[in-house]
């Protein structure tokens, strides 16, 4: 990749150009690009600021629209015809050790109208390679296309990839013993298995921990957000769970083994029972495949729509068959479905199917699952208090896990020092901060690891100029990734350019980021090629091209 600080306008190099400069269409409207707040996001909110500013020297206006989290994802998920460009991220589940749940749910056509490919990318060369792998048992062949899905969008740019942060965590080492805490590749030390296994020291046993973002559901039915999800892995169980060494491992089954290519028998663990004392039965875990895919939870859809049948043969025991081979269906699908009790959320669907909205938008009072820890109270924008189920065939050593919303990373960073919170869930400022208050504290022990998640740029690709892969490819190349993992993730990050991370050495193709250079000029020059002008310092569109958004 190289770096070039050296601002060359577009006129510049149309005016050395040996050819005619193309008709100008319209000027390029006023860009809205979205992000969150400098005093929750401070490593978003500069990576924005330091686009916005590369974008301006190409000649666009760029507005950069500061919005909660609520509201820009209300914004972005729901209404995706009503924006330009976001600030987004997509966070290191473990289930996202397997890269299908990215290179398929995130930019496959068919999750365009209202799952996560969100920003409405349409390429059916892309959708063939996506496809393409799933089905594939064989690993180097199945390789060999995720690193050519991974070259497809690197030269389609549907989103601009900025960094797989090098996540920094930290906990009172006086509170829980250090060696109970557990490092999950490509997530780090917050994960389920550390709050599973977390030993006191003392006579304080309940984890504390901290979020900027506040929770915007917990809904087993709904992806909601990073956060959600922390929640959500705790109160629910699922057939198979992937370990801390990034493979999958059984949960809720006490087994699962393959009769052949398509066909999968579980066998569940004896004994295990809902939160409100019902048992978990096979009826339950059909249940819970089947309202996936009955177009109430569209989110799930994809996990679960190469099932053909599920063949429950005793209250422990389930055979599913599938449509097609499925290389990665224990991680994608056996670890990603959380289980639902059918005597709960039988009668909650049935009444969907009679309205517009779906399962996402429902909230129960009181979420009932058969995870290690139970529901107790949510007061919004304050807390979220599960309570441990020592019932659990993993139950938790500590008594509670308590989540406080913090959005001032320096507020929360004091929290930890003063023991109001035990572990530091989430801190997105500068980590050298968190690394000087440990080593003058003496109490903290911190541990960063390089995210299997990854922050980037979403542009509309429904909306012009975005539905034009010059356009977004020279946007993408005008920013030097260096310059962002410097300037506002202060080294703590990986420059990327690939939606799968280095993280996972396997499936990650370097060649991406190889040759990938940067700059204004570099852009300015692939925005001429395209055929886009530089009149009065504003861009225009290619030709006779109209301006449709203009506001």
């Amino acid at each position: 990749m190289r770096s070039s600080f050296k601002a060359v306008s577009l006129a510049a190099i149309l005016a050395a150009s040996a050819v005619m400069p193309a008709l100008a269409g319209d000027q390029i409207r006023t860009i809205d690009l979205f992000t969150r707040p400098q005093a929750s996001q401070p490593q978003e909110f500069q990576s924005v600021q330091l686009i916005a500013q590369e974008w301006r020297k190409l000649g666009l206006d760029v507005n950069v629209r500061v919005m909660p989290w609520e509201q820009m994802s209300d914004i972005v998920w729901y209404q995706r015809d009503a924006w330009d460009v976001t600030a987004w991220q997509m966070v290191g589940r473990p289930e996202r050790s397997d890269p299908d749940e990215i290179i398929y749910n995130l930019f496959h056509s068919s999750t365009a109208e209202k799952g996560y490919n969100f920003i409405g990318y349409i390429n059916p060369a892309y959708d063939e390679v996506a496809t393409a792998q799933r089905v594939e048992i064989d690993e180097e062949a199945r390789k060999e296309l995720i690193y050519k899905a991974q070259e497809i969008l690197a030269a389609d740019q549907p989103n601009m990839m900025l960094v797989h942060p090098r996540q920094t965590f930290a906990f009172d080492n006086t509170v829980w013993n250090k060696d109970s805490v557990v490092e999950q590749s490509g997530i780090g030390i917050r994960n389920t298995w550390t709050f599973m296994s977390l030993e006191p020291l003392g006579e304080q046993k309940d984890i504390i921990l901290n979020s900027g973002d506040n929770v915007q559901a917990i809904n087993p039915l709904y992806i909601s957000g990073g956060v959600d999800s922390w929640v959500f892995e705790l109160v629910y169980d699922r057939i198979a769970r992937v370990g801390p060494d990034g493979l999958p491992k059984p949960w809720a089954a006490e087994s699962y083994e393959w009769r052949d290519d398509k066909t999968i028998e579980v066998k569940l663990r004896e004994g295990m029972k809902w939160h409100d004392g019902e048992p978990l039965t096979a009826e339950d875990v059909k249940f819970s495949f089947e309202t996936a895919v009955s177009g109430e939870a569209p989110m799930y859809a994809p996990f679960a729509s190469n099932i053909e049948t599920i063949e429950v043969v005793d209250d422990l025991n389930l055979v599913f068959t599938l449509k097609q081979p499925a290389a990665s269906f224990i991680t994608s699908s056996l670890a990603k479905i959380n289980l639902i009790p059918k005597h709960v959320w039988e009668p909650v669907i049935e009444d969907l199917k009679t309205k517009e909205e779906n399962a996402e938008s429902y909230q129960e009072q009181t979420p009932i699952g058969s995870g290690p820890f139970k529901f107790e109270r949510w007061l919004t924008n304050e807390e979220i208090v599960l309570s441990a189920n020592k019932d659990h065939f993993n139950a938790p050593k500590a008594d509670r896990w308590i989540l406080r919303i913090v959005p001032n990373v320096e507020a929360a960073l004091g929290m930890l020092r003063s023991g109001e919170i035990n572990f530091m869930g989430e801190f997105s400022g500068d980590p050298q901060v968190l690394i000087q208050a440990a080593e003058q504290d003496g109490d903290l022990e911190v541990v960063s690891t390089v995210e299997m998640g990854f922050r980037y740029v979403a542009f509309n690709n429904r909306r012009a100029p975005f539905d034009d892969p010059a356009f977004r490819k020279a946007l993408s190349q005008a920013v030097d990734r260096r310059l962002i993992v410097g300037a506002a993730f202060r080294g703590f990050a990986e420059p990327s350019n690939s939606v799968i991370s280095p993280a996972l050495k396997f499936w990650y193709d370097p060649a991406v980021m190889e040759g990938f250079e940067t700059g204004t000029d570099v852009a300015a020059r692939m925005l001429e090629e395209a055929g886009y002008t530089l009149e009065g310092g504003r861009l225009h569109y290619p030709g006779d091209k109209t301006e449709e958004l203009a506001k």
